[in-house]
């Protein structure tokens, strides 16, 4: 059996959550209409990520090489996420 934790008083975490929300609002606020063009400009977004891909060498593009690879390393995730044991 697992010891039971206390929940923290330090940190985000243990705020209130409209305190939590009025930081995060203040977040958002900070950056101007005009400098949040991906959520404006979904094209924009998209050649954006055209670019990080293309700027990745070829040789070392293995998921778009090797579907097999991809599938596995998006199991692993799903099961590091989830707390589900691990396969050697």
């Amino acid at each position: 059996m697992e010891p039971v934790r206390k929940p923290s008083t330090r940190g985000f975490a243990s705020m209130d959550p409209e305190k939590q929300r009025a930081i995060a609002r203040k977040g958002g606020e900070s950056v101007p209409n005009e400098k949040r063009s991906f959520s404006q400009n979904p094209g924009l977004a998209a050649e954006a990520g055209r670019k990080g891909g293309h700027s990745v060498n070829p040789t070392k593009r293995s998921f778009s090489q090797d579907h097999s690879l991809a599938s596995a390393a998006g199991r692993k995730g799903g099961h590091a996420s989830h707390g589900l044991p691990r396969k050697a």
